[in-house]
């Protein structure tokens, strides 16, 4: 019982933070560094594997009420798009839905801030290397940050290896069991004990009405198609966001991507599980709001 009033009072705590902090940005600042970070950004939010734009739903409220443009996507086969996880043929088709909206949505001239979670952050790697141009800069929240110099199949060992038990984790081999499996859905419990375990009740039941399975793609085809250059990847300005409490994107894996495609800076968000965004989204919109600020 106290366990559920605690978690009562916190969702009301945030509610009345988003209120009081919609008020005080509707306010006009008069210092340089007030008009600096009032200037409206337009971001655009991919989410992790399973999830959808729904992930990013505390996010959007208060960036919203902050005065910004906001797009959160729905990657192929996830959320409310209508494809199906083995309809996808190639990694490319998953990032179709951001390839589509960076090609027909973002006028020349204009620039976004691309966020990327978890393994969102394999698809605005590619969006970095086909649109550098409409780019501001690209935030890696506790995401997988493939580079030029930072092979793509050592992350991937590295990430399996440090997963720890499965638990409920649902895989499917459509192609037979001697084969590779082909789709892969979180358990409840997975959930509960390595993504959001210091998330609320009610975002963790959220999660396990509305994740969906995630096709699995060969290295093969995501080594193929994440070609990264230092032309165009590299010359869109990155920053990760370091998860303190992250179970699945190990620290150790985190230092290690920091390390071999060393972005333009780290910033750390205490107290956060893997779904920061869930867990702590008003410190994750302060940092996403001064990082457009300074990469504008």
């Amino acid at each position: 019982m106290e366990h559920v009033k605690k978690k009562h009072h916190q969702t009301l705590a945030f509610i009345w933070l988003l209120i009081i902090l919609s008020s005080l940005t509707s306010k006009s600042g008069s210092s340089s560094s007030e008009s600096s970070q009032n200037r409206k950004h337009h971001f655009v939010l991919v989410h992790g594997a399973c999830h959808g734009a729904w992930s990013w739903y505390k996010v959007i409220t208060l960036l919203k009420s902050w005065g910004h443009n906001v797009t959160a996507l729905d990657l192929a086969a996830s959320g409310v798009n209508q494809k199906q996880a083995l309809e996808l043929n190639s990694i490319s088709e998953y990032f179709e839905p951001l390839t589509e909206f960076m090609t027909l949505s973002v006028n020349e001239g204009e620039r976004v801030v691309l966020v990327g979670h978890s393994l969102g952050g394999l698809a605005i790697s590619h969006a970095m290397e086909h649109f550098p141009h409409k780019i501001s800069v690209a935030v890696f929240v506790t995401a997988f940050m493939p580079g030029p110099t930072a092979n793509i199949s050592a992350m991937y060992q590295m990430a399996f290896s440090n997963s720890g038990s499965i638990l409920d984790n649902h895989y499917t081999y459509d192609e037979g069991r001697n084969k590779p499996a082909t789709t892969f859905v979180f358990g409840p419990r997975y959930l509960a004990s390595r993504l959001y375990q210091l998330s609320s009740k009610q975002d963790w039941n959220l999660a396990t009405t509305l994740v969906r399975p995630l096709k699995l793609f060969s290295n093969k085809d995501i080594t193929k198609v994440l070609t990264l250059s230092h032309t165009k990847y590299s010359s869109v300005s990155r920053i990760f966001v370091v998860s303190e409490k992250d179970l699945v994107v190990s620290p150790n894996l985190q230092r290690w991507m920091i390390e071999h495609n060393p972005p333009n800076r780290v910033v750390e968000i205490a107290g956060s599980d893997h779904m920061i965004m869930m867990s702590k989204p008003i410190d994750l919109c302060l940092q996403l709001q001064s990082i457009a600020a300074n990469y504008d």
